[in-house]
Protein backbone atom coordinates (compact mmCIF):
# COMPACT_ATOMS: atom_id res chain seq x y z
CA UNK A 1 0.00 0.00 0.00
CA UNK A 2 3.08 2.53 0.68
CA UNK A 3 4.32 1.40 -2.34
CA UNK A 4 0.57 2.55 -4.63
CA UNK A 5 0.61 5.61 -2.56
CA UNK A 6 3.60 6.78 -3.25
CA UNK A 7 3.17 6.22 -7.36
CA UNK A 8 0.52 8.65 -6.92
CA UNK A 9 -2.11 5.77 -6.76
CA UNK A 10 -6.09 7.24 -4.93
CA UNK A 11 -6.45 4.49 -2.28
CA UNK A 12 -9.22 4.33 -0.13
CA UNK A 13 -10.28 1.13 2.20
CA UNK A 14 -13.45 0.63 4.19
CA UNK A 15 -13.51 -1.74 6.97
CA UNK A 16 -15.62 -3.20 10.06
CA UNK A 17 -15.52 -2.08 13.66
CA UNK A 18 -18.14 -2.51 16.69
CA UNK A 19 -19.08 -6.05 15.58
CA UNK A 20 -22.56 -7.00 18.94
CA UNK A 21 -21.38 -8.57 22.12
CA UNK A 22 -22.91 -11.70 20.61
CA UNK A 23 -20.29 -12.95 18.54
CA UNK A 24 -22.06 -14.15 15.19
CA UNK A 25 -20.88 -16.91 13.62
CA UNK A 26 -18.58 -17.32 11.79
CA UNK A 27 -16.76 -14.57 14.16
CA UNK A 28 -15.25 -11.44 12.57
CA UNK A 29 -11.71 -10.32 12.74
CA UNK A 30 -11.24 -7.64 14.59
CA UNK A 31 -9.84 -4.51 13.33
CA UNK A 32 -7.71 -2.05 15.47
CA UNK A 33 -9.06 1.89 14.12
CA UNK A 34 -6.03 3.15 15.59
CA UNK A 35 -3.77 1.03 13.42
CA UNK A 36 -5.95 1.80 10.24
CA UNK A 37 -5.80 5.40 10.86
CA UNK A 38 -1.86 5.30 10.67
CA UNK A 39 -1.99 3.34 7.08
CA UNK A 40 -1.75 5.30 3.53
CA UNK A 41 -3.97 6.68 2.13
CA UNK A 42 -7.78 7.31 3.39
CA UNK A 43 -10.02 4.76 5.57
CA UNK A 44 -13.67 4.64 6.86
CA UNK A 45 -14.70 2.74 9.36
CA UNK A 46 -17.92 1.25 8.94
CA UNK A 47 -19.98 0.25 12.47
CA UNK A 48 -20.81 -3.48 12.22
CA UNK A 49 -24.08 -2.68 14.53
CA UNK A 50 -26.56 -4.57 13.75
CA UNK A 51 -24.90 -6.18 11.20
CA UNK A 52 -21.29 -6.66 9.27
CA UNK A 53 -19.27 -5.07 7.09
CA UNK A 54 -18.26 -8.55 5.52
CA UNK A 55 -16.82 -7.52 2.17
CA UNK A 56 -13.05 -8.58 0.61
CA UNK A 57 -12.93 -6.81 -2.46
CA UNK A 58 -10.84 -4.72 -4.29
CA UNK A 59 -11.63 -2.78 -7.58
CA UNK A 60 -8.44 -1.21 -9.10
CA UNK A 61 -8.21 1.34 -11.75
CA UNK A 62 -11.91 1.40 -12.13
CA UNK A 63 -11.00 -1.84 -14.83
CA UNK A 64 -10.13 -5.05 -12.38
CA UNK A 65 -12.31 -6.73 -9.38
CA UNK A 66 -10.06 -8.66 -6.88
CA UNK A 67 -12.59 -10.72 -4.66
CA UNK A 68 -13.60 -13.64 -2.73
CA UNK A 69 -14.02 -14.95 1.27
CA UNK A 70 -10.10 -14.13 2.42
CA UNK A 71 -10.25 -11.68 4.99
CA UNK A 72 -7.04 -9.58 4.78
CA UNK A 73 -5.44 -11.69 8.19
CA UNK A 74 -1.93 -14.31 8.33
CA UNK A 75 -4.79 -17.00 10.00
CA UNK A 76 -6.52 -16.61 6.63
CA UNK A 77 -3.87 -16.49 4.38
CA UNK A 78 -2.11 -19.55 5.96
CA UNK A 79 -4.48 -22.01 8.16
CA UNK A 80 -7.96 -21.79 6.54
CA UNK A 81 -10.09 -22.68 2.99
CA UNK A 82 -10.72 -19.62 1.23
CA UNK A 83 -11.33 -18.98 -2.43
CA UNK A 84 -10.53 -16.02 -4.50
CA UNK A 85 -11.30 -14.43 -7.59
CA UNK A 86 -10.09 -12.26 -10.11
CA UNK A 87 -11.81 -10.54 -13.09
CA UNK A 88 -10.89 -8.07 -15.56
CA UNK A 89 -13.62 -5.87 -16.69
CA UNK A 90 -14.72 -1.87 -16.38
CA UNK A 91 -18.63 -3.06 -16.41
CA UNK A 92 -17.80 -5.56 -13.23
CA UNK A 93 -15.53 -2.88 -11.64
CA UNK A 94 -18.25 0.26 -11.82
CA UNK A 95 -20.69 -2.38 -10.20
CA UNK A 96 -18.50 -2.67 -7.29
CA UNK A 97 -17.44 0.84 -7.34
CA UNK A 98 -20.99 1.82 -7.02
CA UNK A 99 -21.46 -0.30 -3.54
CA UNK A 100 -18.67 1.00 -2.59
CA UNK A 101 -19.22 5.02 -2.80
CA UNK A 102 -22.80 3.66 -0.84
CA UNK A 103 -20.58 2.06 1.84
CA UNK A 104 -17.88 4.92 1.88
CA UNK A 105 -20.42 8.00 1.72
CA UNK A 106 -23.12 6.84 4.02
CA UNK A 107 -21.13 4.41 6.34
CA UNK A 108 -24.22 2.71 6.93
CA UNK A 109 -24.28 -1.34 6.12
CA UNK A 110 -28.33 -1.55 5.82
CA UNK A 111 -27.98 1.36 3.14
CA UNK A 112 -25.58 -0.43 0.78
CA UNK A 113 -25.90 -3.77 -1.87
CA UNK A 114 -28.59 -1.41 -3.83
CA UNK A 115 -26.78 -2.22 -6.98
CA UNK A 116 -27.78 -3.65 -10.22
CA UNK A 117 -27.83 -7.39 -10.55
CA UNK A 118 -28.10 -8.12 -14.85
CA UNK A 119 -26.20 -10.17 -16.10
CA UNK A 120 -23.18 -8.68 -17.91
CA UNK A 121 -20.98 -10.73 -20.34
CA UNK A 122 -17.17 -11.10 -19.65
CA UNK A 123 -15.11 -12.78 -22.14
CA UNK A 124 -17.73 -14.85 -23.27
CA UNK A 125 -19.07 -15.90 -19.90
CA UNK A 126 -22.07 -14.81 -18.24
CA UNK A 127 -21.49 -13.28 -14.90
CA UNK A 128 -24.09 -11.59 -12.48
CA UNK A 129 -22.95 -9.87 -8.83
CA UNK A 130 -25.02 -10.07 -6.04
CA UNK A 131 -24.51 -7.39 -2.86
CA UNK A 132 -26.12 -7.41 0.40
CA UNK A 133 -27.63 -6.76 2.57
CA UNK A 134 -29.80 -4.46 -0.55
CA UNK A 135 -30.18 -7.87 -2.55
CA UNK A 136 -29.80 -10.41 0.26
CA UNK A 137 -32.88 -11.80 0.35
CA UNK A 138 -33.12 -12.04 -3.70
CA UNK A 139 -29.54 -13.90 -3.86
CA UNK A 140 -30.87 -16.82 -0.50
CA UNK A 141 -33.51 -17.23 -3.14
CA UNK A 142 -31.28 -17.45 -6.39
CA UNK A 143 -28.98 -20.24 -4.74
CA UNK A 144 -31.76 -21.90 -3.50
CA UNK A 145 -32.93 -21.81 -6.66
CA UNK A 146 -30.30 -23.25 -8.36
CA UNK A 147 -29.70 -25.85 -5.94
CA UNK A 148 -33.48 -27.42 -6.58
CA UNK A 149 -33.43 -26.93 -10.53
CA UNK A 150 -30.04 -28.85 -10.52
CA UNK A 151 -30.13 -31.66 -12.65
CA UNK A 152 -27.18 -33.46 -11.85
CA UNK A 153 -24.75 -32.07 -8.71
CA UNK A 154 -24.74 -29.74 -5.86
CA UNK A 155 -21.58 -28.73 -4.15
CA UNK A 156 -21.05 -26.70 -1.10
CA UNK A 157 -18.32 -24.99 0.91
CA UNK A 158 -19.54 -22.50 3.94
CA UNK A 159 -18.73 -22.21 7.25
CA UNK A 160 -22.30 -22.58 8.26
CA UNK A 161 -25.69 -22.91 6.49
CA UNK A 162 -28.62 -21.22 8.55
CA UNK A 163 -30.46 -19.53 5.76
CA UNK A 164 -34.18 -20.76 4.92
CA UNK A 165 -34.80 -21.21 2.08
CA UNK A 166 -31.17 -22.52 1.24
CA UNK A 167 -31.79 -25.06 4.13
CA UNK A 168 -35.18 -25.91 2.85
CA UNK A 169 -34.46 -26.15 -0.95
CA UNK A 170 -31.09 -28.53 0.28
CA UNK A 171 -33.19 -30.95 2.64
CA UNK A 172 -35.75 -31.63 0.29
CA UNK A 173 -32.84 -32.80 -2.58
CA UNK A 174 -30.86 -34.54 0.11
CA UNK A 175 -33.68 -36.38 1.13
CA UNK A 176 -35.10 -36.55 -2.80
CA UNK A 177 -31.25 -38.74 -3.34
CA UNK A 178 -32.06 -38.29 -7.48
CA UNK A 179 -28.46 -36.29 -7.68
CA UNK A 180 -25.27 -35.75 -6.53
CA UNK A 181 -24.89 -33.64 -3.36
CA UNK A 182 -22.08 -33.06 -1.40
CA UNK A 183 -20.33 -30.57 0.42
CA UNK A 184 -18.18 -29.65 3.29
CA UNK A 185 -18.61 -27.44 6.05
CA UNK A 186 -16.82 -26.18 9.95
CA UNK A 187 -18.38 -28.60 12.42
CA UNK A 188 -17.25 -26.29 15.08
CA UNK A 189 -18.90 -23.26 14.00
CA UNK A 190 -22.53 -25.61 13.17
CA UNK A 191 -22.41 -26.73 16.84
CA UNK A 192 -22.19 -22.99 17.66
CA UNK A 193 -25.17 -22.58 15.23
CA UNK A 194 -27.05 -25.21 16.95
CA UNK A 195 -26.59 -23.74 20.69
CA UNK A 196 -27.70 -20.25 19.27
CA UNK A 197 -30.79 -21.40 18.11
CA UNK A 198 -31.47 -23.79 20.85
CA UNK A 199 -31.28 -20.31 23.18
CA UNK A 200 -32.83 -17.79 21.33
CA UNK A 201 -35.87 -20.05 20.49
CA UNK A 202 -36.73 -18.91 17.39
CA UNK A 203 -34.41 -20.54 14.51
CA UNK A 204 -35.18 -23.90 16.57
CA UNK A 205 -37.30 -24.98 13.16
CA UNK A 206 -34.32 -25.06 11.31
CA UNK A 207 -32.34 -27.73 12.95
CA UNK A 208 -34.29 -30.61 11.53
CA UNK A 209 -33.29 -29.02 7.53
CA UNK A 210 -29.84 -28.92 9.14
CA UNK A 211 -29.45 -32.45 9.95
CA UNK A 212 -31.57 -33.51 7.40
CA UNK A 213 -28.77 -32.10 4.38
CA UNK A 214 -25.61 -32.83 6.40
CA UNK A 215 -26.31 -36.25 7.32
CA UNK A 216 -28.29 -37.31 4.24
CA UNK A 217 -26.16 -35.57 1.72
CA UNK A 218 -22.25 -36.35 2.19
CA UNK A 219 -21.30 -33.68 3.84
CA UNK A 220 -17.97 -33.53 6.05
CA UNK A 221 -16.68 -31.11 8.73
CA UNK A 222 -13.64 -29.36 9.63
CA UNK A 223 -13.34 -29.36 13.96
CA UNK A 224 -11.48 -25.74 13.54
CA UNK A 225 -10.70 -23.90 16.87
CA UNK A 226 -13.28 -22.88 19.17
CA UNK A 227 -13.06 -18.79 18.53
CA UNK A 228 -11.79 -16.16 21.47
CA UNK A 229 -9.88 -13.32 20.69
CA UNK A 230 -6.15 -15.12 21.19
CA UNK A 231 -6.59 -18.39 19.34
CA UNK A 232 -5.40 -19.60 16.23
CA UNK A 233 -8.38 -18.82 13.55
CA UNK A 234 -8.11 -21.65 11.45
CA UNK A 235 -12.09 -22.12 10.15
CA UNK A 236 -13.31 -23.78 7.06
CA UNK A 237 -14.26 -20.49 5.78
CA UNK A 238 -14.34 -21.08 1.59
CA UNK A 239 -17.78 -20.06 0.53
CA UNK A 240 -18.50 -21.64 -3.00
CA UNK A 241 -21.93 -23.28 -3.85
CA UNK A 242 -21.80 -25.27 -7.21
CA UNK A 243 -25.45 -26.37 -9.10
CA UNK A 244 -24.40 -27.86 -12.45
CA UNK A 245 -22.38 -25.52 -14.21
CA UNK A 246 -23.12 -22.39 -12.18
CA UNK A 247 -20.83 -21.09 -9.54
CA UNK A 248 -21.87 -18.65 -6.72
CA UNK A 249 -18.85 -17.62 -5.48
CA UNK A 250 -17.74 -14.70 -2.94
CA UNK A 251 -17.85 -13.65 0.88
CA UNK A 252 -21.80 -14.42 1.46
CA UNK A 253 -22.31 -17.66 4.09
CA UNK A 254 -25.53 -19.55 3.31
CA UNK A 255 -26.92 -17.94 6.58
CA UNK A 256 -29.68 -15.82 7.51
CA UNK A 257 -27.00 -12.98 8.58
CA UNK A 258 -25.33 -12.90 5.67
CA UNK A 259 -28.00 -11.64 3.65
CA UNK A 260 -28.04 -8.74 6.29
CA UNK A 261 -24.53 -7.78 5.97
CA UNK A 262 -22.65 -6.25 3.62
CA UNK A 263 -21.50 -8.82 1.37
CA UNK A 264 -20.81 -9.64 -2.33
CA UNK A 265 -21.10 -12.66 -4.65
CA UNK A 266 -20.29 -13.52 -8.25
CA UNK A 267 -22.75 -16.17 -9.94
CA UNK A 268 -20.84 -17.40 -12.76
CA UNK A 269 -21.89 -19.30 -15.71
CA UNK A 270 -19.09 -21.54 -16.90
CA UNK A 271 -18.84 -25.47 -16.88
CA UNK A 272 -15.24 -25.14 -16.58
CA UNK A 273 -14.79 -23.05 -13.54
CA UNK A 274 -18.26 -25.05 -12.20
CA UNK A 275 -15.99 -28.21 -13.05
CA UNK A 276 -12.68 -26.73 -11.22
CA UNK A 277 -14.87 -24.97 -8.16
CA UNK A 278 -16.45 -28.86 -7.63
CA UNK A 279 -13.06 -30.55 -7.91
CA UNK A 280 -11.93 -28.23 -4.98
CA UNK A 281 -14.78 -28.43 -2.78
CA UNK A 282 -14.21 -32.49 -3.08
CA UNK A 283 -10.74 -31.94 -2.05
CA UNK A 284 -11.11 -29.96 1.14
CA UNK A 285 -14.21 -32.53 1.92
CA UNK A 286 -11.81 -35.34 1.73
CA UNK A 287 -9.66 -33.69 4.42
CA UNK A 288 -12.43 -34.69 6.98
CA UNK A 289 -14.68 -36.97 8.35
CA UNK A 290 -18.38 -36.89 7.80
CA UNK A 291 -20.72 -34.56 9.45
CA UNK A 292 -22.39 -36.42 12.87
CA UNK A 293 -25.01 -34.45 14.72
Amino acid sequence: MNDAVARGVKLRIAYNVDYPKGIPVPPPPKTNPDAMREEPGETAAIPGVPDLMHHKYIVRDAASVWTGSTNWTGDSWTREENVIVALDSAELAARYAEDFEQLWTKRDVRKSGKVDTAALEIDGVQVRPWFCPGRGEQLAHRIAGAIGAAKRRVRIASPVISSGPILGTLAQAASDGKIDIAGVVDRTQIGEVLSQWRENGNAEWKEPLLRTSLTRAAFTGKRSTPYTPDSVHDYMHAKVTVADDVVFVGSFNLSHSGELNAENVLEIADPALAERMAGFIDQIRARYPAVEL
